[in-house]
């Protein structure tokens, strides 16, 4: 039995509020999502005030951690306020103000630093928690998006994120806010970044597991090659010279003197090029007629981002690692900075 399938449409029905929408009419919502949310960030600017420097004074100076907290939409966006900060070099993290009640509030005494958020700035859970942190003498931050709210009321500075409307159809959830919060959170981390000077190796250090702290903190004596090296004589003929290069299998060949300091490279391009130009003349000649008496050479300890950086800027696709004296020690390759 073929059960007939009726394929149907639907019209706008302003009594069933169900319609038709073509593909160019959903990516609308998106534009005029994206559009809301990015004015609600403009608009964030005049709102800025000197309470924005006295709150990365606040976190600045704190002798202690800083605590972010709220509840709900709030809560979520407290917790990667909080992360961002303490990759960034601000010991924070998040707490939940329904845990303070539970044994957590142990957690805070008078040298920390609350930041408090909140939209209304009078959520019943965190308006709760506040005599509490006001008790133990700890400063707070306050963010909302009513700077007549309690939450202002009680804080010591008020960071002002307010948005005219928010950017869902029935400007009910928490989507302008939300992003304004956030936005606000990350400029305190760059201010913070600054006055702390911060630098990439730093931010190294918070992030060991990740392909740039890795990238940060790998030296030239973690990657390089220090077994079998390609070292050719530089009186060796070029005939000779390009079995021994290829046996390396790293492109290249490098000279030593009698005290094992470098004195010379070629390369598989070295090799290529002096064929051209010498031909049948190119047996007769040895390692030391074409090779690169000003190879670039690192120490053991240099970072893989700085020799990323030489290969870059003299495009090199390897590096010699020697000590001070320039005694060969291994040899990196582009691959090897792949991390």
């Amino acid at each position: 039995m073929v059960v007939p399938i009726i394929l149907c449409t639907f019209a706008n029905d302003k009594n069933n509020n169900r319609f038709t929408s073509s593909v160019m009419d959903i990516k609308e919502f998106a534009i005029k999502c994206f559009k809301d949310e990015a004015q609600a960030i403009l608009n964030l600017i005049p709102l800025l005030d000197d309470n924005f420097q006295k709150a990365v004074e606040m976190i600045y100076n704190c002798k202690g951690k800083l605590i972010v907290t709220g509840v709900g939409k709030s809560g979520h966006v407290g917790e990667k306020i909080a992360s961002t900060l303490a990759s960034l070099g601000t010991p924070s993290f998040f707490l939940n103000p329904l845990d303070a009640y539970h044994g957590d509030l142990g957690m805070i005494d008078g040298n920390d630093v609350v930041m408090a958020i909140s939209y209304s700035g009078l959520t019943d859970e965190l308006l709760r928690f506040i005599p509490l942190l006001i008790e133990r003498k700890v400063p707070i931050i306050g963010v909302t998006g009513n700077p007549d709210s309690l939450l202002a009321q009680y804080s010591i500075c008020h960071l002002n994120i307010a948005v005219d409307h928010e950017a869902d159809p029935l400007n009910l959830a928490p989507t302008s806010s939300t992003t304004t919060t956030m936005v606000m959170g990350d400029a305190l981390a760059c201010a913070l970044v600054h006055m702390r000077n911060f630098k990439p190796n730093d931010f190294a250090l918070f992030h060991p597991g990740g392909s740039l702290g890795k990238r940060l903190l790998t030296t030239a004596e973690d990657v390089m090659f220090k077994e079998n090296l390609p070292v050719i004589p530089a009186d060796m003929r070029l005939g000779e010279a390009i079995i021994e290069v290829s046996r390396g299998k790293l492109g290249m060949g490098v000279s030593l003197d009698e005290e094992g300091r470098i004195i010379g490279l070629i390369t598989d391009g070295d090799l290529r090029r002096a064929t051209e130009r010498w031909q049948e003349q190119f047996f007769n000649h040895k390692v030391s007629d074409i090779m690169t008496t000003t190879p670039k050479i690192v120490l053991p300890t240099t970072k893989i981002t700085a020799i990323q950086a030489v290969m870059q800027k003299y495009k090199v696709h390897s590096v010699l690692v020697a000590d001070k004296q320039k005694h060969l020690l291994g040899i990196v390759d582009h691959y090897g900075c792949m991390l």
